[in-house]
């Protein structure tokens, strides 16, 4: 199926399927990918992104704050944890996690199988982070082996969606 969008006097309307939307493979430690599903890159002056990310078994997201944003985290599939704040939470498939600004936050996925999370992000831009460090991603195809995240990943967070984390 192919997406499709629609834009008239009421403003746009779009329909992303399954396994569409630009998508990139994830560095060491996620080893996963991230697939946007709605960015300003097909809705201009979207205030928000918003796509799915997928962890491998043994992966996780590291721990990370954002400045200016709200996000919002739903779970799906798979097992894990979430250290919010250095407490731990468990996740399970529907665990669903709001995080305000300034709110540290690591993902781990701590079961078998890749875990699964449908995310959203106000104002958006996690999707030019996950171009600038990932690799592009076709649907279908096998997973690259563990790459290293670029040797100017600090500079990238701070020229996108993350604030620095102060001992």
């Amino acid at each position: 199926m192919e997406a499709a969008q629609k834009k008239d006097e009421k403003g746009y309307a779009v329909v992303v399927h399954s396994d569409e939307g630009p998508s990139w493979w994830q560095p060491v430690p996620a080893n996963g990918y991230g697939e946007v599903k709605f960015s300003q890159r097909n809705i201009p002056g979207l205030p928000f992104s918003t796509g799915v990310q997928v962890i491998a078994p043994g992966g996780f997201i590291r721990d990370h704050q954002h400045p200016d944003h709200k996000e919002v985290l739903f779970f799906y599939e798979g097992e894990g944890m979430l250290e919010l704040d250095g407490e731990p939470h468990p996740i399970k498939p529907g665990t669903t996690v709001y995080l305000g600004a300034f709110r540290r936050h690591k993902i781990m996925n701590t079961g078998t199988k890749d875990m699964k999370m449908f995310w959203t992000i106000m104002p958006g831009g996690l999707d030019i982070f996950f171009e600038e460090i990932g690799r592009p991603r076709t649907p279908g195809e096998p997973a690259p082996e563990p790459f290293a995240r670029p040797e100017d990943v600090e500079k990238i967070e701070m020229d996108t969606i993350f604030a620095p984390i102060k001992a």
